[in-house]
C-alpha cells in the first residue's frame, strides 16, 4: 500500500483544509513527521486510518466523541480525502463523519449522516469513475486489499501509543494470526500439516510392525511353553550349570568324587605323562602331543560349564 496524498477539513486541530502530498514526502525516501505538541502529528495519521476504516485508532474512538475541530467555521464540514494505491488499484476514498450543520432554510441545526465514496482511477479513460457509496460494501473491499481490518492495521502500520504494547502482550495465536495474514504463511501452514500427516502415517506402520512382533513373540512363547524346550531335563551325564548330581556336588566339580561326571578318567594310568608314549598324543580330550592338557582337558572328562541361560540342546 502506497500513500499519494491526504486532504482534511475541519478534523481534529485542523480548523480548515490541510493537504499532505506524501509522493513529495516519500520522494527522498523515509519521511518524519515533526511539531510541537497539539500541532497535529497524530491527527495526520488518525486520518490516514479513518479514510481507510472510518473510525480513528486506540482510545481516541470514543462513544459520543467527535472528529470535528472545535475551531471550524459552523457552516464548514468536516470531510477527509485519501488517495492510494493498494494491490495494483489507484484508489480515493471520501469520508464525512456524522456532524451537525446549519439548517440550509432557517434557523438552528440538522444532524448530517456520514457518508463515504470510493473512486478508482481508470487509466484508460483518464479520469475517475464511481465504485461505491456503501460503508459496508467499501469496508469489506478495503480489508480485503490491504489483507487487515482496522485494529490489525492499528497494530501493524501505526502502531498508535501505547498501542504497541497491547500487541507485544497478545497471545501467541492472536500475533500468529495477524503474520500470517501479513506475510502470506498459508503455504508453510500447509508443508506443515503435510509433514504431520507423513508423520502419523509413519507412527501408524511401526505401530502395525510392532503389533506384528509382539504377536509373533507371544506365538513363539507359547510354543516353546507347550514344547518343553527351556524346560526339559538334562541328558543323564550332562553338566548343567547349576545342576546337582546325584552326591550333591554342584556344577560337575572335577573335586568330587569319581564316577560323579565332574571327575578325570582315572581308567588310563600315566595321562600325560611322556613317558606312556600314546597315551600322551593328542586325543578327543584336546590334551596336546607333547602330553600337556588342552584347555577342554581342565574338567578332566572334557565336558563344558554351560551358562545357565542355554538349553538343554544346546547344552547336550
Amino acid at each position: 500500500m502506497r500513500l499519494h496524498g491526504l486532504t482534511v477539513t475541519a478534523f481534529g486541530p485542523f480548523a480548515g483544509t490541510q493537504h499532505v502530498d506524501f509522493d513529495t514526502l516519500s520522494a527522498a525516501g523515509l519521511f518524519l513527521l515533526h511539531g510541537q505538541t497539539g500541532a497535529g502529528k497524530t491527527s495526520v495519521l488518525d486520518a490516514v486510518c479513518f479514510a481507510l476504516y472510518g473510525a480513528v485508532p486506540g482510545a481516541r474512538q470514543q462513544p459520543g466523541g467527535t472528529l470535528r475541530s472545535d475551531h471550524a467555521a459552523p457552516g464548514t464540514l468536516t470531510e477527509v480525502v485519501l488517495e492510494l494505491t493498494v494491490a495494483g488499484r489507484r484508489l480515493e476514498i471520501t469520508r464525512r463523519p456524522e456532524q451537525s450543520r446549519p439548517k440550509r432554510r432557517g434557523s438552528g441545526s440538522t444532524r448530517e449522516r456520514a457518508q463515504t465514496w470510493l473512486r478508482e482511477w481508470d487509466h484508460g479513460a483518464g479520469e475517475w469513475r464511481g465504485v461505491s457509496r456503501s460503508h459496508q460494501e467499501i469496508g469489506e473491499e478495503i480489508a480485503q486489499l490491504t489483507g487487515m481490518n482496522r485494529d490489525q492495521f492499528c497494530q501493524v502500520v501505526l502502531l498508535p501509543q501505547g498501542d504497541f504494547a497491547r500487541f507485544l502482550r497478545a497471545s501467541a495465536e492472536d500475533r500468529a494470526k495477524l503474520l500470517g495474514r501479513l506475510f502470506d504463511t498459508g503455504r508453510f501452514a500447509a508443508a506443515e500439516e503435510q509433514l504431520a500427516r507423513m508423520r502419523r502415517g509413519a507412527q501408524d506402520e511401526v505401530r502395525a510392525g510392532d503389533e506384528v512382533l509382539l504377536g509373533l513373540l507371544h506365538r513363539m512363547r507359547q510354543a516353546l511353553g507347550t514344547g518343553g524346550g527351556l524346560d526339559r531335563l538334562p541328558e543323564p551325564g550332562t553338566v548343567l550349570n547349576g545342576h546337582r548330581d546325584g552326591n550333591g556336588n554342584e556344577d560337575g566339580d572335577a573335586n568330587g568324587p569319581a564316577g560323579t561326571g565332574g571327575s578325570a578318567d582315572r581308567s588310563t594310568p600315566g595321562t600325560g605323562d611322556p613317558a606312556d608314549g600314546p597315551a600322551g598324543s593328542s586325543g578327543s580330550d584336546g590334551s596336546s602331543a607333547s602330553g600337556r592338557p588342552g584347555r577342554r582337558a581342565r574338567n578332566g572328562t572334557g565336558a563344558r560349564r554351560v551358562p545357565r541361560s542355554r538349553t538343554a540342546d544346546e547344552a547336550a
